[in-house]
């Protein structure tokens, strides 16, 4: 089952094919649900088909999202380059083998956008690279629910200054997006669900990736766990669950470049970048 946020309200496309508009559900009460599927299962009774284009918004409205970090190796691998002049490697190689993982708020939802919306690049950047992630929606009960892509956006050149400036590196407007839809299932992704990227240039692919979710070091599951320690959401969450696919260290986005990310089962998440008004 795709859930979708519109103007119109939460369409839904059912497994047989059909996509109705929920008008008697509003999107909070899915992440306030212990059993989201049964909510939209009612919802759909008297429901209307939906005709109209789809023209999805990024499926949050009160939500936080939050992002884990190096929990592929090639993420951890990356982090340590970066941060190799501050003397602070060492902080990610401790972290990917460590119990606790690395977990921090990547956005609030003014700061969030969906699929086909810009993503601001920072000036005081010079080094900011797109990461795709598996994002998962967590109710209220600290279950995961649903599915969809994110894309965390990253300066790495400030980050790699010192971890201390990771808020700064991660959290500024239009610095998430997610979507186009979550995808409610009862079992996990499976295992050879890969993540794919392309980045374009001037109508050019300059960078393509992908990797299998099999990878990665920790599960959605896992990640959760951690989240939901001594945190409550009321109105549940997103959570990005980490990136694998990191372009080249010489590699920097620049405005009107288009990021496609790809998930096998989820769909695909457009943005194009554009330059944030000089600080």
């Amino acid at each position: 089952m795709r859930v979708h946020r519109t103007r119109h309200g939460i369409v839904v496309d059912v497994d047989d094919g059909g996509r109705f508009l929920l008008t008697t559900l509003e999107w909070d009460a899915l992440f306030r649900s212990s059993t989201s599927r049964t909510t939209i299962l009612a919802a759909l009774d008297g429901a209307e088909p939906f005709d109209h284009t789809l023209e999805p918004l990024a499926p949050i409205v009160s939500q936080e999202i939050w992002a884990a970090g190096v929990t592929w190796s090639r993420s951890r691998a990356a982090r340590m380059e970066e941060s190799e002049a501050s003397g602070g490697s060492d902080f990610y190689d401790k972290v990917y083998d460590a119990e606790r993982p690395e977990l921090f708020l990547k956005a609030t939802p003014h700061r969030v956008v969906g699929t086909g919306r810009p993503m601001l690049l920072r000036s005081d950047s010079r080094w900011i690279v797109p990461e795709p992630e598996l994002t998962v929606a967590v109710s209220n009960d600290g279950r995961i629910f649903g599915y969809t892509i994110g894309n965390d956006l990253s300066c790495r050149d400030i980050e790699g200054e010192n971890p201390l400036y990771l808020p700064q590196a991660k959290v500024f407007d239009a610095c998430a997006s997610v979507g186009p839809a979550l995808v409610m299932r009862d079992e996990p992704l499976p295992e050879d669900t890969a993540i794919h990227m392309t980045i374009r240039r001037n109508d050019a692919d300059v960078f393509v990736g992908e990797a299998p979710i099999s990878r990665m070091k920790r599960t959605p599951d896992e990640l959760v766990r951690w989240l939901c320690r001594h945190n409550s959401f009321p109105t549940g969450c997103l959570l990005m669950t980490g990136t694998g696919i990191v372009p080249p260290d010489d590699f920097c986005l620049q405005p009107f470049d288009k990021v496609i990310i790809a998930i096998d089962g989820l769909g695909e998440l457009v943005n194009v970048m554009a330059a944030a008004p000089s600080a």
